[in-house]
C-alpha cells in the first residue's frame, strides 16, 4: 500500500519562545525565509506524500492562512510586477491536499494526542507518516522518503527515525534499545532521557515516523503516562512487543527548533546553505569577533 498521508503535529503552545509565541504559533517562526512548518510540508511532499493533515490548536489560524491562497497579496504582487514573489506565494497552497484539525481540549495532552485528533482522516489499516513540528532534517534524500523506502523494502509494522549523537547530548532524548543481531535494526524499546550509566545506545529518537493504524488503536486504550501526558513512545513500546518495529539511522543531520538556542543554531545552518545569502552570511560570521563572549 502506497503511503500517501502525513500527520503533522503543530498544536503546541511554544512556551519556551514566549512572548514571541503569544499570538503566533511556534511552527510559524521563520527559519531564514520560510516558516518551520513549510519545511516539514515540503519534505513530506518531496517524499511522495499527497495528503497533509495538520493538527492545530486554538489560536493557530496563521498556519491555516499560510497554506491557503491570499488573493489580496497576489493582486498586490501582480500590480507591483513582482513575478518571482507571486509564484512563490501561489505555489504554497498547491503543495498538497491540506486538512486542518483542531486538537480538542477534551483530548489528553501529549505528543501522541494529535493522532487521536486525526483518526477520522486515516483509513483503518492504512500506514501513514507522522511528523513532530519541532524537527527539521538537512539531507540529500528527504528524511520521510528514507523511512518510506525502509518500510516498503522490509514491510515492518513501523519505522522510527534516529540520529547518532554524542552521549552527553543523546541522553536529552529517547534512546533506542536495539534487539541484538538484527539487521536492519529492530527496536526492543525506547528509553526516555536515561542517565549516562543507563543509556542503551547513542541513537536518539526524533519526530519522524512511519506508523500503522494499530498505533492509533493503542493510543485510544492507553492511560496518560508521566506528567499526565499521552506519549507516542509508550504506544511504540507496546507495538514493539506485538510486531516488528525498525530503527532507521538517518542519512543527514537532524536539527530541533524546540528551544531558542537550538532554533538559532538551526537558522545558522540553513542560512549557510541558502543559495542567495549563504556565501554572504558565511563572510559575516567570519568577520565576527567573539572573543568578548
Amino acid at each position: 500500500m502506497k503511503i500517501r498521508k502525513a500527520v503533522i503535529a503543530v498544536a503546541g503552545y511554544g512556551t519556551r519562545f514566549l512572548p514571541a509565541t503569544k499570538v503566533q504559533p511556534k511552527e510559524m517562526l521563520p527559519v531564514v525565509d520560510k516558516p518551520i512548518v513549510q519545511y516539514l510540508v515540503e519534505e513530506a511532499v518531496q517524499s511522495g506524500i499527497e495528503d497533509i493533515i495538520l493538527v492545530t490548536r486554538s489560536g493557530s489560524q496563521a498556519i491555516t492562512d499560510h497554506f491557503d491562497s491570499s488573493r489580496e497579496l497576489e493582486i498586490h504582487l501582480a500590480e507591483q510586477q513582482k513575478q518571482a514573489y507571486l509564484e512563490i506565494v501561489q505555489a504554497i497552497p498547491r503543495l498538497a491536499n491540506f486538512a486542518f484539525i483542531r486538537q480538542g481540549r477534551h483530548l489528553p495532552y501529549g505528543n501522541g494526542t494529535p493522532l487521536l485528533a486525526a483518526k477520522d482522516f486515516i483509513d483503518e489499516g492504512e500506514p501513514f507518516v507522522y511528523m513532530f513540528g519541532d524537527d527539521l532534517v538537512l539531507s540529500e534524500t528527504p528524511c520521510v522518503k528514507q523511512l518510506i523506502d525502509v518500510y516498503m523494502q522490509h514491510r515492518p509494522a513501523a519505522v522510527v527515525a534516529f540520529q547518532e549523537l554524542p552521549l552527553e547530548e543523546a541522553i536529552r532524548y529517547g534512546l533506542a534499545r536495539v534487539k541484538e543481531g538484527t539487521n536492519p535494526k529492530e527496536l526492543e524499546s525506547i528509553v526516555e532521557k536515561p542517565s549516562l550509566e543507563e543509556a542503551p545506545s547513542t541513537l536518539a529518537q526524533f519526530g519522524r515516523f512511519v506508523l500503522p493504524w494499530r498505533t492509533i488503536e493503542i493510543l485510544e486504550t492507553m492511560e496518560p503516562g508521566l506528567d499526565n501526558e499521552l506519549y507516542l513512545t509508550d504506544a511504540n513500546h507496546i507495538l514493539c512487543r506485538e510486531a516488528r518495529v525498525l530503527a532507521h539511522t538517518i542519512e543527514g543531520v537532524w536539527y530541533t527548533t524546540g528551544d531558542p538556542l537550538r532554533f538559532l543554531q538551526t537558522n545558522v545552518q540553513y542560512a549557510l546553505r541558502h543559495p542567495e545569502i549563504g556565501r554572504a552570511f558565511a563572510e559575516y560570521l567570519r568577520s565576527l569577533d567573539l572573543s568578548q563572549y
